[in-house]
Order: C-alpha cells, then sequence, then structure tokens
C-alpha cells in the first residue's frame, strides 16, 4: 500500500500556476508541494488502497435482440433456443437468465445450427463452408471441432436424432457424412450424378433439404432446388424412388408415419406425396391463391419459404408456413400462415420472417408430433405463438428483445442504487404492461440459474429516437424493463405540413433523447433532446392532472462582424433603463412576436402542450425548458447538461453559451455567451462583444443605440435584475403560471446571430463528434443522433466557438479567499477552460421558494488541454464527495401535513479541521489529460497527460471496493484506470477499437467496476474492469446444459415393431464406418481441432457436484433400463413357453394322421 504526502509549504516555494503544465508529475510517488495561504505547514496523508491487481477487463453479459440473426434451433428435451447471426453470433437461450452468447473467430455468417438433443453439444455451419461443434456443458461455450470444406459449398445439414452421423449437403448436388464424435468425413458419399437418373441432362441444383425416413432410418432423403426429390437407400446405394415437379423446392417436412411428406415450392403451392404413387403429387394446394374457373391452376403466388407438417393425435394436422401471399398485396406485411383442419389463420408479423420452427412434445420423428408453440424468429424481434389455444396468442417474452423498439440514442448506468428503487419502478411499470399474452408459461425453459454472490441493485436506462425513456433492471448480470416514460407526451403532436416551419431542423424524430440526468436519491430525472429542449421529471405515486409549465430561453454566440467600443466611453456599468424594455414587455409570449414580424424567430422547435395533461403514476413533468430560433436560425443543440435537487437549479449549455434555470421558481437565473462567462479575465484576450448597429427590434421594440453594453450584464439579466451589482436573480415581482411559456426572449434580443451560422443539423460546435468512420446503410439513421460529446479534433473555429462540454454542481470553493464551502456550479468548455459560478441560495428552507437566486460568475478560471468531460470532488481524506441532494417525497402525496412539506436535504461538506489548509480536491479529465486541484488555494497537485495522439471519448471518477478512481475510454480503443488523488495508471488495455459512432455515443463507466456500450443496434454489451468480479463471473452465468433424463420412445407393439420398417436395426457405423466405406478424400475438408477440449476439462475439474449428479443420474437411467430390459427378457420367455407349449399340441394332435385326413 503505497502513501502519498501533501505537503503545505511556504507561499512562493514551489508554488504553480492553477492551469500551468508544469505542475507535479502524476508518477512521483512523494506529495508535490502547493500553496498554502496562512504560511503554515500541513502535513496529509492519503492512503490509496487501489492497485493494478485489482483490475481486469472481461465481457461479462449481452443484452438484447441478435442483431441480424440467420438461424434458429432448438431442443425438445433441454428446451434451449439457439440463434445464429450474419456476423457468426451464437446467442443460447433458457429460462430468464440463461442467456449466453458465442462468436465464430471467423466472423462468418451462421447459416444452420443443429443441436445434439440432449448431448449438451451443437453443430454450426458457417458461410465460410466450416462445421463446428460447440460444446454446451460448460459455461462458456467452446468450439471442440472444426471441419473445413475445401471444394464444396454448403448449403444444408441434417442430423437424425440419437446419431452420431452428420448429413451435409453441398451446392453440388452431392451429400457427405460426417462423424460428430471425431468430426472425420466418412467415405461414404452421395454422389448427385447417382441420385438422379442417367437420362437426365440437367444439373438438379444445391441440396435444399436433407431428412431421413421416420420409418426407415436407412431411407434418406434428398430435396433439390430444381424440384427433384430422391429417396435414397443408404444400405443398397441406390435410388429406391425418383420424384420430379416443375416448380422449385424450398423445403419439405415428414408426416411421422413416414408415407408420406409435403413439399414448398416457388409458386405458393404446397405438394403432398405419397411414396406409393411417386409419379405424381397426391395433393397439390395453392394457400393463399385465387380459384380460377373451369379448373384452371389457381394463380401463383410468392414462394412459400419454409413449410412444417406437424400431426395431432387427437384432432387434425397442423400445416404451418411462411411465405406464400398473393402477390396482387404488394403492401402487405409478413406472414405465417396456420392451417388446422378447415380453419386458415395468417399471422402478420412487423418485420420480415428469418426462420420459424414447430416445438413439438416428443423429439422422435415417427410419432405423432403433437405441436404446442411455433417460435418466429424476425429480422428484429423473437416471438413464440402458442398453438394450443384457437386464437393463437403470443407468449409474453421474458428476453430484453426490445431494446432496439426504437433506435437507442444514448445509456446512462447506475450500479449500487438506493435498493427500493427497483422496486417501485418495477410496481409503476407493470401496470403499463402490455395485455393479451398467452396464459401459459414461456416455453423455452432451459439451463439453470442462480443470483450469485453479487447483487447489489444495478439499473440501465436508456434513450431512444421516439423520445422515449426506459429503465432497466440490470442486477445480477440480466436485464428486465422496469418502466417507461415517453417525453414526447408533453408536446403537441406535429400534423401534417404543420411543423415545417419550425421543425426543419430535424427531418425525422424531433423528440429523440441525446442526453440523460438522473440523481437516484432524490428521484429527479432530466432530459435534453435533439430539438433543444430541456425536461425536467418529479416521481410520484398518485396520478395527477394538470398544465405543464414551460420556459423559453435565448442562447446564442455572436463573435463576427463586432464593434469594438471606445474605451473611453465605455462604461463599466450604463444605465440600461433607456436601452431596454421594462419588465413587464420582457415577460410576453413570444409568439406574438414571431406572428407580426418575420418568421422562425423567438420560437421553439416544438410545441408544449397548453391544456391539463393527465399524467399517471411515475415521472411527470416539472417544467420543460426550450431554445428558441433567433433571426431564422435554429437553436444549437444542448451538449451538457447537470442538476441539483438540493439548490433546484438545472443548468445546460451549448455551443452558444450557458443557461441556469431555477426550476422551483420556474425562472431563468442566467443565459449567457461562453465569452461572457469570463468577464475582464478572459484568458484568450478576446474583446467583449456590442450590439451591431441599425438593428431593431421587431414588434415596434425600441431601437438600440450604439451605447456599449457589458456582456455579462446583458446576458444573464432577468425582469428584476440588479443592475447595481452587476448579478442575476430570479424574478419575484412575477407569477409563474403553468401552461404559460415564460420567456427572456426580448432581454437578449440584441444577441442576434450573426450571417452564415451553420444550421441546427450541421452544427460544427465542439461538441458535435466529427470522426471519419465506416457507416452502414443500416445505421445512417442512428448516426442523426452523434452530437453528444465533444472532440478535439472537430472541425470548429475555436477562437470564436467556445461550447459548454461539462457541468457540474457541488459544495465547493468558488474563491481563492474562500473559507467556507458554498454552492458552485463548475463549467467546462471545449477550449479546456474550467469556470466556477457562485450560487447565493436562500438560507432558510421556507424562503427558497419566494426569495430570489443569484447567480455570478466568480472569476475563478483553471485550465487543461482539450475539452473538459468530467468533474468530481474528494475531501481532505481521499473521500469521494456526492453532490448534495434533497431526499425525494411525494409532490402529490394529499396525505402529509404542511409540516412535512419542509425539504430534507443530504450535504456533503468537506471533513471539518482545525488547521488552516486546504479542505477539498477537484478532479478535472479534458479529451487529452486529467489534473487535481486543492481547494481552496486553487493549487495543482497532479497532472496526467492521458494521451497525445488521440483523444478521451468517455471520463467518470467512479467507486470501486470502497475506493475512487477515474475510468477513462480513448478513442483508440484503450481503456484506462487512474488512481486518485495521484493519477497513478493502474490499467492500461487496448480493448475496444472504435469502430462506430455508436460505441462512443453509449460508452459509460459505473460504481463497483462495471461499464457497458451498445455493440449493435440492437444489443447491449456489459463489461467489468474487476479483478474480483472477472474470478466471480463463472458462478454468476447460467448453466445451459442440466442433466435430463431423454423420453422413452413408445411402444410400437411387436408386430409393427417387427414388419413396419424400423429403422431401428440400421447400424450407421457398419455402412459410414472406415471399415466399409473408407477414407474420404484429404483435399475435400480439413478438420480442426478446436480449444474446447481444454475448456471442457477446465470446467469438468471445477463442477464435481455436477458430475457427481450426472453420475448418479445415469446408474439410475442404468438401473431402470435393467430393469425394463429384465421385464421384457421375462414376457418373451413367457410368450415362448406359451408358444412352445401351443405348437406341441398341435403336434400330438396330428401325428398320427395321414396327408389325406387333413
Amino acid at each position: 500500500m503505497k502513501k502519498f504526502n501533501f505537503r503545505k509549504v511556504l507561499d512562493g516555494l514551489t508554488a504553480s500556476s492553477p492551469g500551468s503544465g508544469s505542475s507535479s508529475g502524476s508518477n512521483s510517488g512523494g506529495g508535490s508541494g502547493s500553496v498554502h495561504p496562512g504560511g503554515t505547514v500541513l502535513r496529509e496523508e492519503i492512503q490509496e488502497t487501489l492497485t493494478s491487481e485489482y483490475f481486469h477487463i472481461c465481457k461479462t453479459v449481452r443484452h438484447g435482440f441478435p442483431y441480424q440473426p440467420t438461424a434458429l434451433a432448438f431442443d425438445p428435451v433441454q428446451k434451449t433456443l439457439a440463434i445464429g447471426t450474419r456476423t457468426g453470433a451464437i446467442r443460447i437461450l433458457g429460462r430468464p437468465g440463461v442467456d449466453c452468447y458465442c462468436q465464430h473467430e471467423s466472423g462468418a455468417a451462421v447459416l444452420q445450427l443443429q443441436f445434439l438433443i440432449n448431448e449438451g453439444a451443437l453443430v454450426s455451419a458457417s458461410s465460410d463452408d466450416t462445421l463446428h461443434l460447440w460444446n454446451l456443458r460448460q459455461k462458456r461455450p467452446a468450439i471442440l471441432h472444426s471441419l473445413k470444406f475445401n471444394r464444396e459449398r454448403i448449403t444444408y445439414c441434417h442430423l437424425p436424432f440419437q446419431s452420431k452421423w452428420l448429413y451435409v449437403g453441398t451446392e453440388r448436388g452431392n451429400t457427405h457424412i460426417v462423424n460428430i464424435e471425431s468430426f472425420i468425413l466418412s467415405g461414404y458419399v452421395i454422389m448427385w450424378n447417382k441420385a438422379i437418373e442417367l437420362s437426365t441432362k440437367t444439373h438438379p441444383g444445391p441440396v435444399v433439404h436433407l431428412s431421413d425416413s421416420p420409418r426407415d432410418e436407412g431411407k434418406l432423403l434428398i430435396g433439390y432446388e430444381n424440384g427433384t426429390v430422391v429417396f435414397w437407400d443408404l444400405k443398397s446405394k441406390r435410388a429406391e424412388l425418383r420424384l420430379y415437379y416443375d416448380e422449385a423446392i424450398h423445403s419439405i417436412d415428414w408426416h411421422h408415419e413416414g408415407k408420406q411428406f409435403m413439399c414448398s415450392h416457388s409458386d405458393g403451392s404446397l405438394t403432398l406425396w405419397n411414396l406409393k404413387s411417386p409419379s405424381r403429387p397426391f395433393q397439390t394446394t395453392i394457400p393463399h391463391g385465387k380459384s380460377q374457373k373451369e379448373g384452371r391452376k389457381s394463380e401463383s403466388c410468392k414462394p412459400i419459404l419454409k413449410v412444417e407438417y406437424k400431426t395431432c393425435r387427437n384432432s387434425e394436422p397442423f400445416i404451418i408456413f411462411s411465405g406464400g401471399l398473393s402477390y396482387d398485396k404488394a403492401c402487405r406485411r409478413p406472414s405465417l400462415t396456420i392451417m388446422h383442419g378447415k380453419a386458415i389463420t395468417v399471422l402478420e408479423m412487423d418485420h420480415p420472417i428469418v426462420e420459424f420452427l414447430t416445438l413439438c412434445e416428443t423429439p422422435y420423428p415417427n410419432e405423432f408430433q403433437e405441436p404446442y408453440a411455433v417460435v418466429v424468429l424476425l429480422e428484429k424481434d423473437l416471438i413464440v405463438v402458442d398453438l394450443t389455444q384457437s386464437n393463437f396468442p403470443i407468449f409474453e417474452n421474458p428476453y430484453p428483445m426490445d431494446i432496439h423498439e426504437s433506435p437507442v440514442t444514448c445509456t446512462a448506468y447506475f450500479a449500487d442504487c438506493p435498493p427500493d428503487l427497483i422496486l417501485v419502478l418495477y410496481s409503476i411499470g407493470v401496470k403499463h404492461k402490455k395485455q393479451g399474452y398467452s396464459n401459459k408459461e414461456w416455453p423455452i425453459t432451459g439451463g439453470a440459474w442462480n443470483l450469485g454472490t453479487q447483487t447489489y441493485p444495478e439499473i440501465i436506462i436508456t434513450g431512444h429516437a421516439d423520445g422515449s425513456i426506459k429503465f432497466w433492471d440490470a442486477s445480477a448480470i440480466t436485464l428486465q424493463m422496469l418502466y417507461k416514460l415517453k417525453t414526447s407526451k408533453v408536446f403537441e403532436k406535429q400534423k401534417v405540413g404543420e411543423g415545417k416551419q419550425t421543425c426543419e431542423i430535424v427531418e425525422e424524430d424531433p423528440y429523440a433523447i441525446q442526453m440523460i440526468y438522473w440523481c437516484p436519491e432524490s428521484r429527479i430525472f432530466c432530459v435534453s433532446g435533439v430539438s433543444a429542449y430541456v425536461i425536467i421529471y418529479k416521481f410520484s405515486r398518485h396520478e395527477i392532472t394538470a398544465e405543464i409549465v414551460s420556459l423559453e430561453v435565448r442562447l446564442q454566440y455572436d463573435v463576427e462582424d463586432i464593434i469594438t467600443p471606445e474605451p473611453e466611453t465605455s462604461p463599466p456599468f450604463p444605465d440600461l433603463s433607456s436601452q431596454l424594455p421594462s419588465s413587464r414587455s420582457l415577460s410576453g409570449s413570444t409568439n406574438t412576436v414571431a406572428s407580426e414580424g418575420v418568421a422562425k424567430d423567438s420560437i421553439p422547435c416544438l410545441n408544449v402542450k397548453t391544456r391539463p395533461v393527465r399524467m399517471p403514476p411515475g415521472y411527470q413533468a416539472e417544467l420543460v425548458i426550450q431554445l428558441v430560433w433567433m433571426d431564422g436560425e435554429p437553436p444549437q443543440q444542448i451538449t451538457s447538461l447537470a442538476v441539483s435537487s438540493a439548490y433546484g437549479i438545472v443548468a445546460f449549455g451549448n455551443c452558444n453559451g450557458l443557461a441556469v434555470v431555477d426550476f422551483i421558481q420556474k425562472t431563468v437565473l442566467l443565459s449567457m455567451g461562453t465569452i461572457d462567462l469570463y468577464r475582464s479575465s478572459d484568458l484568450y484576450q478576446r474583446q467583449p462583444r456590442s450590439p451591431r448597429k441599425n438593428k431593431q427590434f421587431i414588434a415596434g421594440l425600441t431601437e438600440l443605440n450604439d451605447s456599449p453594453v457589458p456582456l455579462e450584464l446583458e446576458r444573464c439579466k432577468s425582469p428584476t435584475s440588479d443592475h447595481v451589482n452587476g448579478h442575476c436573480t430570479s424574478p419575484t415581482s412575477q407569477s409563474c403560471s403553468s401552461g404559460k411559456r415564460l420567456s427572456n426572449a426580448d432581454v437578449s434580443k440584441v444577441n442576434r446571430w450573426g450571417p452564415g451560422k451553420p444550421p441546427f443539423r450541421k452544427a460544427q460546435s465542439a461538441a458535435c463528434m466529427e470522426i471519419s468512420l465506416p457507416v452502414t446503410t443500416e445505421e445512417s439513421r442512428e448516426n442523426l443522433y452523434n452530437r453528444s460529446r465533444s472532440s478535439s479534433i472537430s472541425s470548429i473555429d475555436k477562437d470564436s466557438k467556445e461550447a459548454i462540454t461539462a457541468l457540474y454542481f457541488m459544495e465547493s470553493f468558488a474563491r481563492k479567499n474562500d473559507s467556507t464551502v458554498s454552492p458552485c456550479l463548475f463549467v467546462g468548455t471545449s477550449l479546456g477552460m474550467v469556470l466556477i459560478i457562485s450560487l447565493n441560495l436562500p438560507s432558510a428552507d421556507e424562503q427558497r421558494f419566494t426569495e430570489p437566486v443569484m447567480v455570478l460568475p466568480s472569476g475563478t478560471f483553471l485550465s487543461l488541454k482539450g475539452p473538459v468531460l468530467t468533474f468530481s470532488c474528494m475531501d481532505r481524506t481521499g473521500g469521494l464527495m456526492h453532490p448534495p441532494y434533497e431526499v425525494w417525497k411525494d409532490p402529490n402525496n394529499i396525505d402529509e401535513n404542511e409540516k412535512s412539506w419542509r425539504r430534507k436535504l443530504v450535504m456533503n461538506f468537506p471533513s471539518p479541521s482545525q488547521e488552516i489548509g486546504d479542505h477539498q480536491y477537484t478532479i478535472i479529465c479534458s479529451e487529452k489529460q486529467a489534473k487535481v486541484f486543492s481547494l481552496p488555494s486553487q493549487t495543482c497537485l497532479y497532472v496526467h497527460n492521458i494521451t497525445e495522439t488521440s483523444f478521451i471519448l468517455r471520463a467518470d471518477v467512479v467507486v470501486m471496493c470502497n475506493s475512487a478512481c477515474l475510468a477513462c475510454f480513448c478513442a483508440n480503443g484503450h481503456i484506462m484506470i487512474m488512481s486518485l488523488p495521484s493519477l497513478r495508471p493502474m490499467l492500461d488495455v487496448n480493448y475496444l477499437p472504435l469502430t462506430d459512432m455508436r460505441i462512443a455515443r453509449t460508452f459509460c463507466f459505473t460504481n463497483e467496476g462495471q461499464a457497458l456500450y451498445l455493440v449493435s443496434p440492437t444489443e447491449i454489451q456489459r463489461l467489468t474492469y474487476s479483478q474480483e468480479m472477472c474470478d466471480n463471473l463463472q458462478d454468476m452465468l447460467g448453466d445451459l446444459f442440466t442433466p435430463i433424463e431423454t423420453p422413452e420412445a413408445q411402444n410400437r407393439g411387436f408386430l409393427k415393431g417387427l414388419f413396419g420398417g424400423s429403422g431401428q436395426t440400421f447400424d450407421r457405423e457398419e455402412l459410414f464406418g472406415e471399415a466399409s466405406a473408407g477414407k474420404a478424400s484429404r483435399s475435400l475438408a480439413q478438420h480442426i481441432p478446436g480449444p474446447g477440449g481444454i475448456e471442457g476439462m477446465k470446467g469438468a475439474a471445477g463442477g464435481v457436484m455436477g458430475e457427481l449428479t450426472r453420475a448418479r443420474i445415469a446408474l439410475d437411467e442404468r438401473g431402470q433400463r435393467l430393469g425394463e430390459l429384465e421385464e421384457k427378457t421375462a414376457g418373451m420367455m413367457t410368450s415362448a413357453e406359451a408358444f412352445s407349449k401351443h405348437a406341441h399340441e398341435l403336434m400330438l394332435k396330428y401325428k398320427d394322421k395321414k396327408w389325406y385326413q387333413f
């Protein structure tokens, strides 16, 4: 454990400038010198408990719908589902909590999946013509074997139940056979030219279907694309039957008796074939075709891509197929058709169907199938249809498959939050769940899962393009939706053509969420949207009907075409009464201004509802703040957001400036350009801007003269601004009625946009990240929201555009000479500047609702390299200080009396000390470096240059093992962890290359070593940087395989088993083994051993109890089978004795008779 000493020495010895880069090195072992105002020496010791051994990065679990799915498989005994994707990923799903992700190293698309039923293994066929065998008996599946085909392309695979021989069809029309145990190719091959008739002159096409006969396993049904079907006798190695149809075949399925099978074709037809009459189909139907007169064939329809023919013991069979709709219904949605007897039901889907499977009661193909559900894999959803009910309802999906219901635009992650929040949010959200689901349990129940050791509450919040917010329970590496909030409900719906004047800044999704700020303790929730608005929500368990209060704010930044005032004619505080309208005229509605003058000025992008709105229990809108158009130019997007429930203040900024709003009194406290925040201490020596000449207010307002007005007064002015002291106060003489817009538009009308400003959608601010990355067609739409983080390589003029990139409320020291903490707002900009704004709040709690709040820039500046990303504070003992907050109380609880309405605040002051000196350490991280300052002396104690060639995308100060550290994610893919306060590097791993903007926009860290990002448009990837969690991850994951006894086959009867052509006597080993079939050509396929064998040995060594359980079950199964064998043997002996007795009696009866006596 390393100690770091902070020595306070005499002024002037080792003093350093607060913004200089010559501060103490971050790797120094001892404490660095800093200025102590009193001149005394103070020694402080902070013990940093975190070391590099505490950190390790690994992925934990992936949530959401598999992106771009291609294949589907189901194990009817284990009841687990597997989904393959175009990117080579496989997701294996069981009961809730059992969700495993695995990836092919090649990244080739998954063509087909086949479970080894009840064997704990899975075969995958990839588009690179490789077969893989996955071991599912371990929590992290691994590949045991791979077989790479070199000369032929794989098109179809079939693995018979309880067989170790896999049939593989190829594009050339050949059929190969693979031993699953050794993954070696058999010498037995069914060549296409031997399967078809010699007189056939054309190639039959690729193999599209393979299946063995339910009646006789020695017969293989081979379907070719051109409509040829071959019934192949494996023993005699010849075609027993050949069937021809003039339409291409897409799929085939057997009747369980093995006498008939059904084919689906490219013309939308279904053909039923009988093996006794193979010359023509036994039955031909076009289910969705219109019947023609005079017995002519029905019109063709779209291809039926797949059909399944499932029989029932007590009812008509089910015929289920996808596609086959009529061509005259071009706009009809994709559908699944269920034919049961004479009833035809068409289930329309929201997305194209990729694959479907019918779930049946038995795994044996030669028994009544008894289907009970259909799993339908869509391009963007997974649904399961209940076949046991006549209206075919769908099951409620327990997996978080709807993360992408609307594109995700931002994320937030909270670990170790208040434990009651999850239950509260769930109780509110469950009331709004959809109805009409099947009343039966979810049928996919495979695997086993327990909570594990780490069970602290975790909540993930996702913001979406349609303005919706979703709260998710992420505890114990699961994900379940708790509550959904629709922010668009506070706005009027846009009618066709109506919103073009105000909403043309965003062609689609004007309600898209950009930033989220949530205080779990006070339950204050705040969002900012792409249309330059901020909404503040308060949580209530009671429904209310109220009008929504809205404010309009003008924020602009104008340094072009300035008129520099003469120094001798510029008084610092001129009389403003002759230049600006009265306070009464300032509170007028901006809609009046817009209607009488130029369009698109002083109007918001969206219209807030003015009528009373019913707000259900949950989060209810408290205040809507909107930036407005100015001089025909749209408002710039919001780039930073912070809320303080203790202060009752929300602050937000963009590339123009900063706005501070009191959401308790519903007033604007500050609306100021970034330049004006510096006042006379501008480090970049920019001249303050004066109003342009000959600019007039529209709607007949007073013309401005040429007398300059100090910008700090001009921007922060409210209707009751204190012009003497030059600071802002909240108006107290003006009442704020619900449903009325309160605007400071007229006050800051002098702050107009200059010509040539970029439009809103193409804002070139420091908060608009512009990185050249590959963007696919599917991702182009979601990249509309890639403007929420700053970048040091943004194409901007840094001297004319300085965006507000970070905000932070804290009890701190605003100035060097302060002896006590006070409410402060830290402001970070895109030029690396940090400004501290002092907040003067009423001392008494009762006065907070009536007395003004004063906001004043303190004149304190700190500097870093690169745009500022995050702030945090520590006390003198090294403990992380949390911003103050208000304890939550239901604002609509009518049972509480007036006394209980007193606000209960939790303040986090620095630890008290009798000695004079610094009491607080402030951590500031930018895109290039991190610094630690001691306050109030403002001395830079530590500085660490994180990167020179790249830039930081995300930085968070997090708590792990009760100690604070700084976590950073860099654009070059590095994840870095640094200790606090010494900024000593403890982890630097090149882990996640930045391949698209989605990762940059959604990556976030949280406490307890957790992090997440959106790995695809539909999936959230969670990871951990905690060594402890990596060690315990194996125990937290679910088991994909559990020992289950395979159900017994039905008793077929003695005569049926003897004469029914049963395949039980068929020995595949004798036929396909090397002894009889020989070896396959080495050039045909290459065997590649996988790493799964070693992993399986490790898993087996670690799971002694599981092995004992499996051994016990195996012994039980063996004993049971021996008992059954003994009973069958006894029965056969009894039958043999009876037969012998009857034969002896018959012999005695006819012993002495002559032949002519019979």
